[in-house]
């Protein structure tokens, strides 16, 4: 990498951000909404140039074209009413044409990428080659095997003005170092979607197609070792790959969400004659990368870094004779060390080896800022340290790529700033399956496929949107729990896993109330805009289940699985029989202190023969309430009937919207007209189907 610059202000990076996908939706987006964001960022805010570090490989239904296309080919072929309503339609529902639309003329570079697997398929269409056939014919270039590729639809490929892949090299370690700026694919050549956007901009300069050509040393004419594009001189290694010359940790670049720019709440001067880059750095879109400078790196930074490097000539060279260089350092310093650390002291020895390191970088660093040369360095301090203790440097190099591959892993299934934290002790973690002890919630709209009925599918978009949003940002950011998954408008979230948390059932039961507390502001604005409100059930408990990466062959996620995650989403179930918020098995309320809990019932569910005391957590305590309503419990599991109406009457007197009172009223009723049996012990069964 490079040193650190500050920030590149001439490159902004557009981020498909979590913020962009709980304000709009889920990816992929409309692609008539993405025609107005080119509009927008030519038209309005005035970009110079465009690049997508995202494919277009699937056609856009969205906006139920295909359903019309085969009625008027078909049931309605006849129906000229419908042909001619069709006809004057259909321009304005082909969104792939209107967002194709919206690239002609324009200079806007698309992505698309090559496979490396096996019998890997060859979908949609390529760009014309960058380079003809046959340009590297016997010359030592040693480009990668490619097997497939996704392209974008023909459509745009045909509309953009550029399009370059996006495949940078990964390495044996699983880090990215390297972007093939040319690759070879079926015997033609397509450039990097770095060298398609810097061909792009200078050709705005000049207003000419700008050329890419091979470069040769005279005295090694077989040997590439750079490109000239339009007079701008690329150092390029035998795989026709570039150094990526990060500028520093991630957000070198200026980053700006997709939801502000579609929103119009930035500044209209400040993308003006920018080179914009539309990426993603949210994790469930799985384009975070391992790099020598983070283990999360965002992929359309990458883009950045190479971008920004070659248009300031920073690309470092690292000529042929490099490898001779590292074999003369590995056997000089390796020989030198040999004879002398036997010999020393401790102390002297360390000194030694301090000192011979010292060397190695100190000629490293001239000749990377003198001569921009790229020397082998890691080797020769490996093999330093390596005489010096064999057994620090196996440690230290094992934990570093295990952050790496960490965060590689576990950045597609936590938040990241678990990730982070993970990170600092990656020995501790692993995706493996294991048993732990955890607290599991779930929260389910009550009601929900009424409200569904009242929305247009617009609108409960954005509803059921806005609640996940708000539900989530208290579960991760209030209270760092780990959202394992949406099913539909429900939630399921736990504490304790994949990072130790030895208060995770609090943190739970206080994510609970949270959540109930913030129903009621985020009622006040759905009625604001004419929306209906929403209640929730939670469900909590603790237990030990199983944690880690499961699934199938086809599919897998990090998850719970287990007899206390299945009784959590019982509980939440159960919220609405007694009409209360919340409901907490008994491990959870025994480890929770601070917090004022009732008991509400003892039940029997499916699958478990003991009864489960569950409780209601209390927000806000009265206790001359919770009192009144202890007693009217012990009167009712006593049999006293007559008691524990009297103080179920006076509670709901008092307290008409809480709707447990109604629920032990109509249940003392039946138990008077139809006495339990002798052994009756008060607990109530659920006959589940």
């Amino acid at each position: 990498m490079s040193a650190p610059r500050g920030r590149d202000e001439r490159i902004v990076i557009l981020d498909i951000d979590e913020k962009s996908l709980g304000e709009i939706g889920r990816w992929p987006w409309s692609r008539n909404l993405m025609a107005e964001l080119t509009q927008k960022l030519f038209q309005r805010y005035g970009v110079a140039l465009l690049g997508f570090d995202v494919v277009w490989a699937e056609p856009d239904p969205s906006s139920g074209i295909a359903v019309l296309e085969g009625l008027a080919k078909h049931e309605l072929r006849a129906n000229a009413e419908f042909q001619r309503s069709y006809a004057r339609l259909r321009p304005g529902l082909d969104y792939d044409a209107r967002f194709a639309a919206s690239l002609k003329g324009k200079p806007v570079v698309l992505g698309y990428y090559f496979n490396i697997e096996e019998h890997a398929v060859r979908a949609n269409a390529l760009p014309e080659p960058v380079l003809p056939r046959g340009t590297f014919a016997g010359k030592n270039v040693l480009f990668h095997p490619w097997k497939g590729y996704t392209g974008n639809l023909p459509i745009y490929v045909a509309s953009g003005a550029a399009a370059g892949h996006i495949n940078p090299l990964v390495e044996f370690d699983g880090v990215s170092r390297r972007v093939p700026l040319i690759l070879e694919f079926d015997g033609q050549y397509y450039e990097a979607l770095s060298l398609a956007m810097v061909r792009s901009w200078l050709g705005l300069a000049s207003g000419q197609p700008v050329p890419v050509a091979p470069g040769y040393p005279d005295d090694r004419p077989d040997d590439l070792e750079w490109l000239d594009v339009g007079g701008v001189t690329i150092p390029v290694d035998e795989n026709a790959a570039v150094l990526i010359p990060y500028r520093g940790e991630k957000r070198s670049f200026r980053y700006v969400s997709l939801a502000d720019v579609l929103r119009e709440r930035i500044d209209l001067n400040s993308l003006r004659g920018k080179i914009a880059l539309v990426g993603t750095t949210a994790p469930a879109l799985q384009d975070l990368r391992a790099t020598p400078v983070g283990g999360a790196f965002p992929g359309v930074e990458i883009h950045a870094n190479v971008i920004a490097g070659i248009v300031d000539r920073e690309i470092k060279r690292r000529p042929w004779y490099t490898a001779g260089a590292e074999t003369v350092l590995l056997l000089i310093g390796g020989l030198v060390l040999s004879v002398l650390i036997p010999r020393l002291s401790a102390l002297a020895a360390t000194l030694a080896t301090a000192a011979g390191m010292a060397l190695i970088v100190a000629f490293n660093v001239a000749a990377w800022t003198a001569g921009g040369l790229v020397l082998p360095l890691a080797s020769s301090l490996l093999v330093a340290a390596a005489i010096y203790t064999m057994n620090m440097a196996y440690g230290y190099f094992v934990e570093s790529r295990s952050k790496r591959q960490l965060a590689g892993r576990f950045g597609e299934y936590v938040p990241p700033e678990l990730v982070r934290r993970m990170t600092e002790d990656p020995g501790r973690y692993s995706m493996e399956p294991k048993s732990a002890q955890l607290t599991i919630l779930f929260a389910d709209v009550r009601g929900f496929t009424g409200i569904s009925e009242t929305l247009s599918p617009e609108a409960l978009r954005e509803y059921i949107n806005e609640y996940l949003t708000e539900m989530s940002i208290i579960i991760r950011n209030r209270h760092h729990g780990t959202l394992d998954k949406y099913i539909g408008d429900a939630i399921m979230a736990f504490w304790g896993a994949p990072v130790d948390d030895p208060h995770h059932a609090r943190h739970a039961v206080l994510a609970a109330l949270d959540m109930q507390k913030a129903l009621g502001p985020l009622n006040r604005r759905f009625a604001a805009r004419g929306w209906p409100p929403l209640a929730i059930g939670v469900g909590v408990n603790s237990g030990t289940v199983r944690v880690g990466d499961m699934g199938s062959r086809i599919r897998r996620a990090y998850t719970a699985m287990g007899d206390a995650v299945n009784v959590a989403s019982r509980l939440e179930g159960r919220t609405k029989v007694y009409g209360v918020g919340i409901l907490v098995g008994q491990a959870t309320r025994s480890a929770v202190q601070d917090v004022v809990f009732r008991q509400i019932d003892r039940i029997r569910v499916k699958g478990k023969d003991e009864a489960i005391t569950v409780y209601e957590p209390l927000g806000e305590v009265d206790a001359g309430e919770l009192a009144r309503w202890e007693e009217a419990l012990r009167s009712y599991c006593a049999r006293e009937w007559d008691g524990a109406e009297a103080g179920l009457l006076h509670l709901r007197s008092a307290h008409p919207a809480c709707g447990l009172y109604e629920v032990y009223l109509k249940k003392v009723q039946d138990l008077r007209r139809n006495p339990p049996p002798p052994d009756w012990d008060g607990v109530t069964v659920f006959a589940e189907k």
